[in-house]
């Protein structure tokens, strides 16, 4: 069980509140991946735990980067596509304590080495900025997103941009960032 009572947010500006779990529809969920502290350990972890959070998971490529914005290990990166009946707060609650369960450090500074990083691209084609901006604006600046993003939707289109993801991911200047699979492989750990 993921303790959430460290809550994100108690309202949720872009979502459907006072809804039933029975009446609320399945969102679609995006979300990138990160580590590169014992990253094997918390790559494996954060996909279990987003797997008991939500259903239907699917997984990208996991790609392995230079850091960028500080001098550290690199990182394993990956995309997330998942459903959910929560509203974008709670999702935002659950990402945050799956971070924490996974030794996350919140005082760190911006471009550090982590554990675990978790962020929501994109819930359903919401676009809004509270409680965080959606779609989250590092798809069409970061490598690590865009191409593990492009590889699991392609033909999904941002909401903001109207392209898809492999368009986006063509048009991109691959020369900004270094990418490369990693030989890192999810097997659900059976609970």
């Amino acid at each position: 069980m993921i303790d959430t009572s460290d809550s994100f947010s108690n309202t949720d500006a872009c979502s459907d509140l006072g809804a039933s779990a029975a009446d609320r529809p399945m969102h679609k969920i995006l979300i990138s991946t990160g580590s590169n502290i014992d990253k094997d350990k918390h790559t494996q972890a954060g996909f279990d735990q987003l797997a008991d959070a939500f259903d239907n998971i699917s997984v990208s490529s996991v790609f392995e980067s230079q850091s960028v914005g500080f001098k550290g290990d690199t990182f394993y990166n990956a995309v997330v596509s998942a459903e959910t009946d929560m509203s974008l707060s709670q999702v935002c609650d659950v990402l945050k304590a799956i971070e924490t369960k996974n030794g996350r450090v919140r005082q760190a500074e911006k471009f550090s080495s982590r554990t675990l990083d978790l962020d929501l691209l994109c819930f359903d084609n919401m676009v809004c900025d509270n409680p965080i901006v959606l779609p989250r604006e590092e798809i069409l600046f970061n490598a690590f997103v865009l191409q593990p993003l492009a590889e699991l939707v392609p033909e999904d289109i941002h909401p903001v941009v109207q392209k898809t993801y492999a368009q986006l991911w063509e048009d991109y200047d691959k020369s900004k960032q270094k990418l490369w699979i990693s030989d890192f492989t999810w097997s659900r750990d059976p609970q």
